[in-house]
């Protein structure tokens, strides 16, 4: 049994994250759990990965949420003949003082939009590997340091495969999140064409918090207490998704990682101070679903990843621990 849930803490963060929140809404209608989870990825210092069918607001809901923040934001539109020179950035030659300037590319922001990433060949894929995972790109031999924060907030369309290259497990592996929008049900597309009618609202939305904020609310999630036995609980799901027979590949120490940091971040936008099992549980699939590779003959029987997570959250015993 848990006590004291309903005592809420931090309360000038919750109302900062709950303004960024709402605002978003304003742009994307009935999506609050999405942008909410967008939002714990933010905070977890982690990368975000959007995957639907195309026009349902995956790239509108990037720059809303970018515009809520102090941030740099850059737009990189992936297509077959990108060159990783136009994401990172090129070496050129000054001939009034005879050496070579470093040129930076869009890479160097904040916040980069990588649209449609799976529509670019592998080699400009790549060129994000080192941005992702340590926040430098290396051109020309030389190392230069990415701004602080740096998030990858890329989209990419699942249903389209002629002229595309399927992310790498490697790289799908340092996206924290990956989500799916959906569409909106009758009563929410309606609102939306109201509100578009006249003018669109992204062209509402403000700043809510700058840059040294949103740093501070990093290190707030990192303070967000976990029990020991919720450590234990993180664990022992990643362990299943190993041993699971219908997985041909589990989650990695980085999945560990990624759903404590989440389950953190997702207690703190809700007004908490520690982690409750069912954060844990609510993270599970967004930071899992895609690190978890199935055998080819579970595909064939029609076993999905999800339908693997749901059975190993519901085999896993809950923990049972008490707040004083």
């Amino acid at each position: 049994m848990i006590k004291g849930e309903e005592n809420l803490i931090f309360d000038t963060p919750s109302t900062w994250l709950r303004e960024i929140i709402d605002q978003v809404e304003r742009v994307i209608i009935g999506k609050r759990a999405i942008i909410e989870k967008a939002v714990v990825a933010l905070l977890s210092g982690g990368h975000l990965l959007l995957e639907d069918v195309p026009g349902v607001g995956k790239t509108m809901l990037i720059r809303a949420l970018a515009r809520t923040m102090g941030l740099t934001f850059k737009r990189i539109q992936f297509t077959p003949d990108l060159l990783p020179s136009d994401v990172t950035g090129v070496s050129v030659y000054n001939q009034k003082n005879m050496e070579f300037q470093f040129r930076p590319g869009p890479i160097m922001a904040n916040v980069v939009l990588a649209d449609e990433i799976n529509r670019t060949s592998p080699k400009t894929q790549a060129a994000l590997l080192e941005a992702m995972e340590e926040g430098n790109i290396t051109v020309d031999g030389e190392t230069h340091r990415l701004p602080n924060p740096f998030f990858v907030l890329a989209t990419q369309n699942p249903i389209e495969y002629e002229g595309t290259f399927p992310l790498p497990e490697a790289q799908l592996d340092r996206f924290m999140l990956k989500l799916k929008m959906g569409y909106p049900n009758p009563k929410e597309e309606a609102e939306l064409l109201r509100r578009i009618q006249e003018h669109h609202p992204i062209e509402d939305v403000v700043p809510v918090i700058a840059r040294e904020e949103l740093l501070q609310l990093q290190q707030s999630v990192k303070k967000i207490h976990l029990e020991e036995s919720l450590r234990a609980y993180i664990v022992e799901l990643v362990q299943r998704t190993r041993e699971h027979p219908a997985v041909y590949l589990g989650a990695s120490p980085r999945g560990s990682i990624a759903l404590m940091r989440t389950s953190q971040a997702l207690a703190f936008v809700r007004g908490r101070e520690y982690v409750i099992p069912d954060d844990i549980r609510e993270m599970l699939i967004p930071t899992m679903a895609h690190r978890v590779l199935l055998r080819s003959e579970s595909r064939l029987n029609g076993t999905t990843v999800e339908g693997v997570l749901h059975e190993v959250v519901n085999r896993v015993r809950v923990p049972i621990f008490e707040r004083g």
